[in-house]
């Protein structure tokens, strides 16, 4: 019998079983050991309400962490903070105690919250009403979602003293119709944006943008709000903050939440083939220590980086436990489930009575779901932030927690899981906004100017205002009219502006095995290669074949399934450069910077083999392309440097090369993965060279693709060593991707041509 699947003590007793489990610690690269830290703090300020301190008295609350302390001394100064600790250190109470003391005195006084995520403004909405229950006091607190309805929008307006929404409500019902909420803007005191690390990007962009728009209309109804920020642990923290609402802010990140021993550990999956460097699958690794964990009584977490491999571990997990714990105690969760799903979710694994789940990023985030006790990473998360966020989610204050980050093949996984030092010894990622992106200011600016008209000195941004003004005169949108400009068409524009990907034109899917139901959504972009017609989609671990998809009225029709294989799309990518802005040579590579437009097609499937993961068969997609414009950086060899190699050699050598700078790219950059995309071109129409491509994947461009033309020179040099340093013999997905990619030379196609055109031959 297994000594891991008998039922532990304790999660000290079940680590040291697994230390002696030579199977498991073969494949372990690292086990660091995180220690326990004492709670730190100080008396509750005697300037609080009493109310108030009872209240948290009834709870159990007799002291505030340090960093909580400092958040509320720093409010009562009239200062916008920022408070940066990690996950469950109650950042909540941080924001919640001054805007709730502030109501007790002065019951006219309004405030705004903004979460990322309906299901943390739920969360939040129920903490809030406890704490005014306690005390036994009138403070109004309303969600105002999509999901409100209108008789209860109305009294919210006029009574509501916090307000819960998003930025895409904010965006686009609150702002425009400004003059249904004067009650809100003439008193707002506070807004409070949580999760603020989540606002990059693209989405980021936009919110400051939004945020722009929202201290305009304060100004107007004469309110200057004080703005109490809070996020997990970034870079730049204070930075971020003061581009997001473009004020000075001050940081509180002295930590003085307590937290048990935490153990973080390192799986690298066995290798099956020597010669072709082909690991055991990461998912197949992820389920065993996932059911280990389990059958040992250990309430679990399981993250995966997309919806699909959500869904394949869901189904391997409860086919592997359903005997021993029962299938509805092991649960999915990611984005396209509805909410009613997703609230049952979270409270069962509040109530324990869930003792599993398997998530895409979408529990990152910190709605309340208790405290597990283990979590397993299928693959690299894509940053050091969101794997610290990840691992966060499991471990009480006072006793022992494990991760397991189990590596994928990917040349970034197995970088990391070999070099633990980086992910160990570096800072986590910065988050980046580019507010200014002319695309996205300028839709703000069409919105800003719907809601209150632009006078002539105004500023809005960085970018210079009247030129913008200008133009959207001349397409008809404004009309001047002395030193004021008005908006003029007949709708307003935030109604066909969307802060993410497509936010408002997701797809709805039905399944018609029993009559019309609707059971879940997904985004435009992940329409293609998600829910094709005769694409299996996963729901909840069971199986569904998309039988019609309807793209002009976004609605994919499907029905229930058993078969034994999943479906996987390839996309087909042109490129086409726009504009040049910068060029610089080194050696035998030239390198520029500029825009470029990215047409991107699906066009055919895979059917994937659940378990073994074979290819059984593929099939041909017929929908309409997607185009983006948006900022590149390429450098292309010399012909010096292409001499003497067929095309078909210069294709595998480029395509090997690319594998691996698509990976490491992130590392440098200190962002997502799939933030970045890469391209190689045997022959680039531009260049009429060898070149490779990379462009930032959203319009406009977020300058990812400019700080990579900065670090080019760096970025060959680790490319060189992860091939030189790679145990392959030919090629391997952890280097130049697998033999049947890049063929039986590719590895050593690619490092030649890296090495000759940094005259290393």
């Amino acid at each position: 019998m297994n000594p891991l699947t008998g039922k532990a003590a304790t999660m000290d007793e079940w680590l040291q079983l697994l230390k002696g489990h030579p199977e498991i610690m073969a494949n372990v690269t690292h086990w660091q050991t995180l220690p326990a830290k004492e709670a730190r703090t100080v008396p509750l300020p005697a300037e609080m309400d009493e109310r108030l301190k009872q209240a948290l008295g009834q709870k159990g609350i007799s002291e505030l962490y340090t960093h909580q302390a400092a958040s509320y001394r720093a409010v009562r100064e009239g200062r916008h903070v920022v408070t940066v600790t990690p996950t469950a250190s109650g950042k909540t109470l941080c924001y919640n105690l001054p805007v709730v003391e502030h109501l007790l005195r002065d019951d006219s006084v309004r405030a705004l919250y903004l979460f990322p995520t309906k299901a943390l403004a739920q969360d939040q909405v129920a903490e809030l009403q406890e704490l005014a229950d306690r005390m036994d006091a009138d403070i109004k607190t309303h969600t105002y979602d999509g999901d409100t309805s209108p008789a209860v929008r109305q009294a919210i307006r006029n009574a509501g003293h916090i307000v819960v929404t998003n930025p895409d409500m904010l965006h686009s019902a609150i702002l425009p119709h400004h003059t249904k909420w004067v009650k809100l803007f003439e008193n707002i005191k506070y807004i409070v944006i949580d999760e603020l690390h989540s606002y990059r990007g693209v989405f980021g962009s936009h919110v400051a943008n939004v945020i722009r728009r929202l201290k305009r209309i304060c100004r107007f109804y004469g309110s200057e709000p004080q703005f109490l920020c809070a996020s997990a642990t970034i870079r730049n923290p204070r930075e971020h903050a003061e581009r997001l609402i473009g004020e000075p802010v001050q940081l509180v990140d002295d930590n003085g939440a307590p937290s048990g021993e935490k153990h973080f550990v390192f799986y690298n999956p066995p290798v099956v083939n020597q010669q072709l460097g082909i690991r055991r699958s990461s998912v197949l690794e992820s389920q065993k220590l996932a059911a280990l964990l389990l059958r040992s009584g250990i309430q679990t977490i399981v993250f995966a980086r997309s919806r699909v491999r959500v869904e394949i571990l869901l189904t391997y997990l409860q086919d592997l436990v359903k005997g021993e714990l029962g299938k509805k105690t092991i649960r999915g969760y990611r984005g396209g489930y509805l909410p009613k799903q997703r609230r049952e979710i979270e409270r069962g694994l509040r109530s324990g009575e869930i003792r599993g789940v398997v998530s895409t990023n979408a529990l990152e985030l910190g709605i309340d779901i208790g405290q597990l006790q283990a979590c397993v990473l299928n693959g690299y998360p894509g940053s050091i932030a969101s794997t610290w966020q990840q691992s966060g989610r499991a471990g009480r204050r006072h006793t022992s927690s494990v991760t397991f980050l189990v590596a994928s093949s990917n040349p970034l996984d197995q970088y990391l899981i070999q070099n633990p030092d980086y992910f160990f010894g570096r800072p986590p990622e910065e988050a980046r906004i580019h507010p200014d992106n002319l695309l996205i200011l300028l839709d703000h600016v069409k919105c800003a100017a719907y809601e209150l008209p632009f006078e002539d000195g105004d500023t809005f941004g960085e970018e210079k205002l009247s030129d913008l003004l200008e133009f959207l005169a001349e397409e008809k949108v404004l009309h001047r009219a002395g030193s004021r400009w008005y908006w003029m068409e007949q709708a307003f524009p935030a109604h066909n502006i969307s802060l993410r990907s497509a936010a408002q034109e997701n797809f709805v899917i039905i399944d018609m095995s029993d009559g019309f139901r609707v059971i879940g959504e997904v985004d435009r972009f992940g329409a293609p290669t998600l829910i094709h017609e005769e694409a299996i989609y996963l729901h909840e671990g069971v199986q569904y074949q998309v039988e019609k998809l309807d793209y002009p009225e976004k609605k994919a029709f499907v029905r229930q399934v058993n078969v034994d294989y999943f479906t996987d799309a390839s996309l087909a990518v042109e490129l086409k450069v726009l504009h040049a802005d910068r060029e610089r040579t080194t050696g035998a590579i030239q390198r520029e910077y500029g825009d470029v437009s990215v047409t991107a097609k699906p066009t055919i499937f895979k059917k994937i083999r659940l378990r073994t993961h074979e290819n059984i068969g593929s099939g041909p997609i017929h929908l309409p392309e997607e185009e983006l414009h948006t900022s590149a950086y390429w450098f292309s060899f010399s012909e010096e440097a292409a001499e003497g190699r067929s095309a078909n050699d210069m294709q595998m050598a480029l395509l090997g090369l690319a594998n691996v700078l698509i990976h490491l790219a992130p590392l440098r950059l200190m962002c997502d993965p799939l933030d970045i995309r890469v391209f190689p071109q045997v022959k680039s129409p531009h260049t009429k060279r060898p070149t490779i491509t990379f462009y930032d994947r959203y319009p406009g461009g977020i300058g990812l693709s400019q700080r990579l033309f900065e670090q080019h020179d760096e970025l060959l040099e680790e490319a060189g060593r992860l091939i030189v340093g790679c145990g392959c013999m030919s090629g391997c997905p952890a280097c130049v991707g697998p033999i049947e990619e890049v063929g039986l030379l590719g590895k050593d196609l690619a490092l030649g041509l890296l090495n000759k055109a940094r005259g290393m031959e």
